[in-house]
């Protein structure tokens, strides 16, 4: 059987730095820095006080107020950026086949605030149980691709990937070969996450994995920076269209590059800590490349993982420079993590438009607030500090990593 040619013919996300594809790629090519002070809650006790939230939104603009009350914001994210997608497709929800489209999302934890609401809520109160009925509804990761299938009609294969942090680079990589193999001539996936709460501030404290630096928070994500000192915790949603090739030629969609490959691995060493010699993630690469039929010397641009954690950021590059070799100097590099903070479950989708628009638009987005550099990072690595770059990219690399050693690689490619 013969593969199926798939493509990116629509695009929408809402991120710290911007709240529609256009705004999130401003933000990016200007160095625009997501990071400040806690408003969902009041972090004044919490050893870190910042995050990268998503800013001047109401929900209420886009989601009819009753149905939005349904919602976990993980949910409202994920409804937002996947209708700004579709409008950008112009797919004609008429004369499509609802039953030939998908909805493949990620969410590393889904409705964290909600399941932190009812919790607390019951320890209030007298040890009755009264539970709000929607409370499962709401918190579960697979209600967001739910609602996306209802709101719309798509009867195609419906469900979330969770992975930690891979997680929508996994729904990506199930969308592409749901469309590869004829299952699908339409997936609608991405990823959506909201951990910005008590619960997910606390928690990731509590292991030592985010920064502190509450004196400056926008200069606190600085991925690759010998004083980097842990990840800023980010929110928001990614939605892709992504479209078997000949359907999308067929009714004239835009295109924005095509999706040659995924690749998946496993570090099996540790629950949160990546593998010092980036074993797991050299084998992810490789993996990425063969399965598009790609040599090393191909890719122009990756979008690492990128966190700003001490061991993280040097075992990737590490990696990078094995698989990669001596053309590993001639690659652009970078972490837009730098100006979004870490989405968890939403950061694969998210980066991946970083790297689809880059490829579009010729320009490598910035990777900001470095300022000292890292003894144990190869000088020779262009790791696109500070000041985006303009390049003809005709393959981009997105990587993305999650606790439990999950490893996950998508490849974009110009289209011919």
């Amino acid at each position: 059987m013969e593969l199926k040619r798939v493509v990116v013919t629509g695009l929408g996300a809402i991120t710290p730095i911007g709240n529609t594809k256009d705004e999130y790629w401003n933000g990016l090519i200007n160095g625009k820095s997501g990071a400040a002070s806690v408003t969902h809650f009041d972090a004044e006790k919490f050893k870190t006080q910042f995050a990268c939230e998503i800013k001047n939104f109401e929900v209420t603009d886009f989601i009819d107020r009753k149905l939005a009350r349904q919602m976990d914001k993980f949910s409202q994210y994920a409804m937002v950026a996947s209708d700004e997608a579709i409008a950008d497709s112009k797919l004609d929800l008429d004369k499509v086949n609802k039953l030939r489209v998908g909805v493949i999302w990620g969410a590393g934890i889904g409705g964290l605030e909600t399941f932190q609401e009812e919790v607390l809520n019951f320890a209030a109160g007298d040890g009755t149980p009264r539970f709000n009925p929607r409370f499962i509804p709401k918190m579960i990761a697979d209600i967001a691709p739910g609602n996306i299938s209802i709101k719309h009609g798509f009867m195609g294969p419906n469900y979330t990937t969770v992975s930690a942090c891979a997680s929508s680079a996994n729904s990506m990589i199930d969308a592409l070969n749901t469309i590869r193999l004829d299952h699908c001539d339409v997936v609608i996936t991405g990823g959506s996450e909201a951990a910005v709460t008590i619960a997910g501030m606390g928690g990731f404290n509590a292991m030592h994995a985010m920064s502190t630096r509450n004196d400056s928070p926008e200069t606190a994500s600085r991925p690759f920076d010998a004083n980097r000192d842990g990840f800023v915790l980010g929110e928001g949603a990614g939605s892709i269209v992504l479209e078997e090739y000949e359907h999308a030629k067929a009714r004239g969609a835009k295109i924005y590059a095509e999706v040659v490959g995924g690749g998946l691995s496993s570090d099996a060493y540790h629950m949160t800590a990546p593998h010092p010699d980036g074993i797991g993630v050299i084998a992810v690469m490789k993996n990425c490349l063969r399965n598009a039929g790609l040599n090393a010397e191909d890719v122009d641009h990756i979008n690492t993982h990128g966190t700003s954690t001490p061991l993280g950021d040097v075992a990737e590059l590490k990696a990078i420079s094995q698989v990669f070799g001596s053309h590993a100097k001639n690659i652009n590099i970078n972490s837009t993590k730098s100006m979004t903070g870490h989405l968890l479950g939403a950061a694969g989708a998210v980066e991946a438009i970083a790297s689809i628009l880059a490829i579009e638009n010729g320009i490598i987005p910035p990777t900001i607030n470095h300022e000292t550099v890292d003894e144990n990072i190869d000088p020779e690595l262009n790791l696109t500090l500070n000041k985006a770059q303009k390049r003809d990219i005709k393959v981009a690399m997105s990587n993305t990593f999650g606790f439990g050693g999950h490893n996950a690689c998508v490849l974009f490619k110009k289209i011919d």
